[in-house]
């Protein structure tokens, strides 16, 4: 058998050990039995999400945007793939095309299924039950392995052929079983139990004016449609969490340890926010930003009940996937909007932003302050806790820094000379939008646009500027003015540690 049947049969008993442990994780979750990430590829994409440090988050999400997670996931499975035909070529006899070292090639497979269980054992959350798919899963494929091995085929092109056959049979199968797997790990269950929420009424619902919304071809939509949304987080998929076994637990520096279900959460009184929730990632005219309605309890009152101690000056929140967002106390006891959100736009949440609850807190990058599949609030000092992305270098507060951003004409387009509508939005949370201006050329002087309606401070503002624009390439600069007559940063940095700075230029050409 040549050097690549026997790796390809290698990759089949990879495949074989997802396939397995991915069914089976699936099997368990279905039946209320399993914990946190049982399915060995997801955990392993979890942990190395885990330890990513903040350069290398924010060079993969310029490099990919929201598509991080999915070229993630190729690369795992690339480098299963080829880990795995390298084992394959190390046991196979040497009549196989191998390197007839089966003992070094099964302890080589038995140490990385023996990482895998780890990581799966150690997820937060996690049940000892949970690291039954991954120990069987690995089982199998190393049976696999042992298996053509004692019963390796002569030299034959025949035999050779069969083992191919094989090979590839296996490893298309356990591709499908894997497959079958993931769609049975909850995710249909939950979109159907989605479905059948009904948001409770308002009594002073969200209203947008028409003149909120400018008038201009190719301008973002005033409120961003919930498929649209950003979506950046540390979960590798969302979790599929059943809103009847949801529970939210408040605990800590507090006189009273409260824990809420979904039931009793809808049966609050609800109210409305229109609040643009910005990622720190974001850099100078980014697009990880999105503006909605969100349905929710004020976060107030459930600490309210809760009451919590004098010393008390953060939140710690957490997701159901281990995620912790550190909010300073005072951001959700003030009069802002700060929710415990249960709907986006009219309807329940959608699984990937944080169904069945998520928080929402105006004035605060998504890091310190909108976790996802909420299931506990922890109430103590920033002096005693860290949210997972501050304990690796980003700041603990993350206030939102004011900024704007010019999305008409786009970078580098083509018009034609004569008035060109230039527009965009703006936003400075807490305070609200006062002037934004735009510049033609590094010193050219900044000339007012015209804004749109503000129905919320902590929302972003649109605003137009009409150009008479001469032919030749030129700069278009913005910059925005807050409510108590502050310019937004202009000295250009980094989104590290603390989100970004300077202001958005783009080249037009006119023709």
């Amino acid at each position: 058998m040549s050097r690549g049947a026997a790796a390809l049969t290698g990759i089949a008993a990879g495949a074989v050990t997802v396939a397995v442990a991915t069914l089976l994780a699936a099997v368990l979750t279905g039946a209320g039995l399993a914990g946190a990430v049982p399915s060995p590829l997801l955990a392993i994409g979890a942990a190395f999400i885990d330890a990513t440090p903040a350069w290398l988050k924010d060079w993969a999400i310029a490099a990919f945007g929201q598509r991080d997670k999915q070229v993630l996931i190729a690369g795992m499975v690339v480098v299963i793939t080829l880990v795995c035909g390298v084992i394959g070529v190390l046991g196979a006899p040497k009549h196989q095309g191998g390197s007839g070292r089966r003992g070094l090639a099964i302890g080589t497979f038995a140490a990385l299924g023996a990482a895998v269980v780890t990581v799966v054992a150690l997820r937060p959350g996690a049940i000892a039950l949970d690291a039954l798919p991954s120990v069987l899963g690995v089982a199998a494929g190393a049976g696999v392995l042992l298996h053509r091995w004692r019963n390796a085929p002569s030299e034959s092109d025949a035999d050779r052929r069969a083992v191919l056959r094989w090979a590839g049979a296996t490893t298309v199968i356990a591709a499908l079983v894997a497959v079958v797997g993931s769609v049975l790990t909850g995710r249909d269950r939950s979109e159907a139990e989605r479905s059948d929420v009904v948001l409770p009424e308002i009594d002073d619902p969200v209203t947008v004016p028409a003149d909120a919304e400018v008038d201009v071809e190719d301008m973002p939509p005033y409120i961003t449609p919930s498929t649209d949304f950003y979506r950046i987080d540390t979960a590798l998929v969302p979790p599929a969490l059943d809103a009847s076994q949801w529970r939210l637990r408040v605990h800590g520096l507090v006189e009273n340890e409260i824990e809420i279900d979904f039931a009793e959460l809808l049966a609050q009184p609800m109210v409305e926010s229109l609040t643009t929730l910005a990622c720190v990632s974001n850099t100078v005219g980014g697009d990880l930003i999105g503006n909605a309605v969100w349905t929710g309890w004020p976060i107030r009152e459930l600490l309210a009940r809760a009451a919590p101690l004098p010393e008390a000056d953060m939140v710690l929140s957490a997701s159901s996937d281990g995620f912790t967002a550190s909010t300073p106390l005072a951001a959700l006891t003030d009069d802002r909007a700060a929710l415990l959100a249960v709907g986006m736009n009219g309807e329940p949440l959608p699984l990937e932003h944080g169904y069945p609850v998520r928080m929402v807190v105006p004035g605060l990058y998504g890091y310190v302050s909108a976790t996802k599949w909420l299931v506990e609030l922890k109430v103590t000092t920033f002096a005693a806790d860290a949210g997972y992305w501050t304990s690796r270098g980003w700041s603990a507060r993350g206030p939102i820094k004011m900024s704007s951003r010019i999305d008409v004409p786009a970078p580098s387009a083509r018009v034609a000379a004569g008035r060109v509508v230039v527009a965009g939005v703006a936003w400075a949370q807490r305070t609200g939008i006062e002037r934004v201006e735009v510049r033609v050329g590094a010193d050219g002087a900044w000339q007012r646009a015209e804004l749109a309606a503000e129905p919320s401070i902590d929302s972003w503002r649109q605003w137009y500027w009409h150009w008479e624009a001469p032919v030749g390439k030129h700069t278009l600069t913005v910059r925005a003015t807050d409510a108590n007559g502050e310019h937004q940063v202009a000295a250009p940095s980094a989104p590290v540690p603390d989100g970004s700075t300077g202001l958005h230029t783009i080249y037009v050409y006119v023709e």
